[in-house]
Protein backbone atom coordinates (compact mmCIF):
# COMPACT_ATOMS: atom_id res chain seq x y z
CA UNK A 1 0.00 0.00 0.00
CA UNK A 2 1.26 3.18 -0.60
CA UNK A 3 2.02 6.15 1.52
CA UNK A 4 -0.86 8.66 2.25
CA UNK A 5 0.19 12.24 0.76
CA UNK A 6 -1.60 15.68 0.89
CA UNK A 7 -3.30 17.23 -1.97
CA UNK A 8 -5.08 19.98 -2.71
CA UNK A 9 -8.28 20.23 -3.88
CA UNK A 10 -10.03 23.70 -5.67
CA UNK A 11 -13.70 23.59 -4.75
CA UNK A 12 -16.60 26.35 -5.51
CA UNK A 13 -15.88 29.74 -3.21
CA UNK A 14 -17.70 29.63 -0.12
CA UNK A 15 -17.77 26.02 -0.48
CA UNK A 16 -14.98 24.31 1.61
CA UNK A 17 -16.39 23.77 4.90
CA UNK A 18 -19.42 21.86 2.76
CA UNK A 19 -16.59 20.14 0.93
CA UNK A 20 -15.04 18.73 4.42
CA UNK A 21 -18.16 17.40 5.85
CA UNK A 22 -18.99 15.86 2.28
CA UNK A 23 -15.99 14.29 1.88
CA UNK A 24 -16.11 12.75 5.56
CA UNK A 25 -19.48 11.33 5.84
CA UNK A 26 -18.08 9.59 2.16
CA UNK A 27 -15.24 8.21 4.39
CA UNK A 28 -16.84 6.90 7.24
CA UNK A 29 -20.12 5.71 4.53
CA UNK A 30 -17.70 3.71 2.33
CA UNK A 31 -15.30 2.63 5.18
CA UNK A 32 -11.94 4.84 3.59
CA UNK A 33 -10.78 6.19 7.15
CA UNK A 34 -7.64 4.17 6.10
CA UNK A 35 -6.95 5.61 2.71
CA UNK A 36 -8.58 9.99 3.15
CA UNK A 37 -6.70 10.84 6.57
CA UNK A 38 -7.43 13.95 6.84
CA UNK A 39 -9.62 16.46 5.41
CA UNK A 40 -8.91 19.87 6.38
CA UNK A 41 -9.75 23.60 5.37
CA UNK A 42 -6.44 25.67 6.65
CA UNK A 43 -7.20 28.90 8.78
CA UNK A 44 -5.57 31.54 10.36
CA UNK A 45 -5.39 34.00 12.99
CA UNK A 46 -6.45 37.56 12.15
CA UNK A 47 -7.56 41.26 13.65
CA UNK A 48 -9.89 42.85 11.64
CA UNK A 49 -11.08 46.68 12.30
CA UNK A 50 -14.70 47.22 12.54
CA UNK A 51 -16.37 50.28 13.54
CA UNK A 52 -13.28 51.82 15.63
CA UNK A 53 -13.32 47.98 17.33
CA UNK A 54 -10.23 45.59 16.62
CA UNK A 55 -11.63 41.76 16.89
CA UNK A 56 -9.67 38.58 16.66
CA UNK A 57 -11.16 36.23 13.85
CA UNK A 58 -10.03 33.46 12.05
CA UNK A 59 -10.12 33.60 7.88
CA UNK A 60 -9.64 31.05 5.79
CA UNK A 61 -5.94 31.13 4.56
CA UNK A 62 -6.80 29.73 0.90
CA UNK A 63 -10.30 30.46 -0.03
CA UNK A 64 -11.70 28.15 -2.00
CA UNK A 65 -9.16 25.35 -1.22
CA UNK A 66 -9.02 22.22 0.58
CA UNK A 67 -6.18 20.10 1.98
CA UNK A 68 -6.53 16.40 2.07
CA UNK A 69 -4.20 13.77 3.29
CA UNK A 70 -4.44 10.55 1.27
CA UNK A 71 -3.36 7.78 -0.61
CA UNK A 72 -4.25 8.30 -4.06
CA UNK A 73 -5.53 5.02 -6.42
CA UNK A 74 -8.78 4.95 -8.31
CA UNK A 75 -10.96 4.80 -5.45
CA UNK A 76 -10.42 7.82 -3.75
CA UNK A 77 -9.51 9.96 -6.17
CA UNK A 78 -13.34 9.02 -7.80
CA UNK A 79 -14.90 9.87 -4.13
CA UNK A 80 -12.96 12.88 -4.14
CA UNK A 81 -13.38 14.54 -7.43
CA UNK A 82 -17.13 13.39 -7.88
CA UNK A 83 -17.78 15.24 -4.64
CA UNK A 84 -20.48 18.35 -4.63
CA UNK A 85 -18.43 21.33 -4.75
CA UNK A 86 -15.23 19.88 -5.89
CA UNK A 87 -13.68 21.08 -9.34
CA UNK A 88 -10.88 19.54 -9.29
CA UNK A 89 -7.22 18.29 -8.05
CA UNK A 90 -4.44 20.53 -8.27
CA UNK A 91 -2.22 19.85 -10.44
CA UNK A 92 -1.27 19.69 -14.01
CA UNK A 93 -3.93 18.39 -15.97
CA UNK A 94 -6.01 15.34 -14.42
CA UNK A 95 -2.87 14.00 -12.78
CA UNK A 96 -3.11 15.32 -9.05
CA UNK A 97 0.33 16.16 -7.56
CA UNK A 98 1.18 15.90 -3.64
CA UNK A 99 2.63 19.24 -1.63
CA UNK A 100 6.35 18.81 -0.81
CA UNK A 101 7.68 19.13 2.59
CA UNK A 102 8.86 22.45 1.61
CA UNK A 103 5.21 23.89 0.88
CA UNK A 104 3.77 22.12 4.13
CA UNK A 105 5.78 23.90 6.51
CA UNK A 106 3.74 27.43 6.17
CA UNK A 107 0.58 25.39 6.44
CA UNK A 108 1.95 24.54 10.16
CA UNK A 109 0.81 20.67 8.96
CA UNK A 110 3.83 18.67 10.22
CA UNK A 111 4.38 14.81 9.43
CA UNK A 112 4.43 14.14 13.32
CA UNK A 113 5.04 10.58 13.58
CA UNK A 114 4.66 9.00 17.42
CA UNK A 115 6.10 6.30 18.86
CA UNK A 116 4.05 3.98 20.78
CA UNK A 117 4.70 1.00 22.74
CA UNK A 118 2.09 -1.05 22.08
CA UNK A 119 0.95 -2.88 18.68
CA UNK A 120 -1.81 -4.57 17.21
CA UNK A 121 -2.39 -7.94 19.37
CA UNK A 122 -1.36 -6.12 22.25
CA UNK A 123 -3.60 -6.27 25.47
CA UNK A 124 -3.81 -2.24 26.89
CA UNK A 125 -5.47 -0.64 30.19
CA UNK A 126 -7.08 2.45 29.10
CA UNK A 127 -5.49 5.46 31.76
CA UNK A 128 -8.60 8.03 31.65
CA UNK A 129 -11.40 8.94 30.19
CA UNK A 130 -15.07 7.53 30.21
CA UNK A 131 -13.27 4.14 29.61
CA UNK A 132 -10.46 4.48 32.43
CA UNK A 133 -9.15 1.27 33.71
CA UNK A 134 -10.68 -0.91 31.06
CA UNK A 135 -8.52 -3.66 29.13
CA UNK A 136 -8.62 -4.42 25.65
CA UNK A 137 -6.97 -5.90 22.81
CA UNK A 138 -5.74 -3.62 20.37
CA UNK A 139 -7.03 -4.07 16.87
CA UNK A 140 -5.81 -0.70 15.06
CA UNK A 141 -3.27 2.13 15.06
CA UNK A 142 -4.37 5.42 13.61
CA UNK A 143 -0.56 7.22 13.81
CA UNK A 144 -2.12 10.48 12.24
CA UNK A 145 -5.34 10.64 14.26
CA UNK A 146 -3.53 9.35 17.23
CA UNK A 147 -6.05 6.92 18.14
CA UNK A 148 -6.22 3.31 18.80
CA UNK A 149 -8.77 1.02 18.33
CA UNK A 150 -9.41 -1.44 20.90
CA UNK A 151 -11.60 -4.26 21.71
CA UNK A 152 -13.42 -4.37 25.08
CA UNK A 153 -16.04 -6.82 26.51
CA UNK A 154 -19.49 -5.26 27.39
CA UNK A 155 -22.25 -6.91 28.24
CA UNK A 156 -20.88 -10.32 27.15
CA UNK A 157 -19.52 -9.76 23.79
CA UNK A 158 -16.39 -7.26 22.08
CA UNK A 159 -17.08 -4.27 21.36
CA UNK A 160 -14.65 -2.15 19.42
CA UNK A 161 -13.89 1.37 21.06
CA UNK A 162 -11.65 4.29 19.55
CA UNK A 163 -9.45 6.08 22.11
CA UNK A 164 -6.28 8.58 22.33
CA UNK A 165 -3.04 7.18 22.13
CA UNK A 166 -2.46 9.45 25.62
CA UNK A 167 -4.97 7.15 27.46
CA UNK A 168 -3.90 4.31 27.01
CA UNK A 169 -1.25 2.19 28.63
CA UNK A 170 0.75 -1.56 27.92
CA UNK A 171 0.08 -4.08 30.09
Amino acid sequence: MSEAKWYVVHTYSGYENKVKANIEKTIENRHLEDQILEVRVPLEDVVEMRNGVSKQVQRKMFPSYVLINMVMNDDTWYVVRNTRGVTGFVGPGSKPVPLTEEEMKPLGIKDETVRVDFAEGDTVVVTGGAWKETTGVVTAINPQKQLVTINVEMFGRETPVVISFAEVQKM
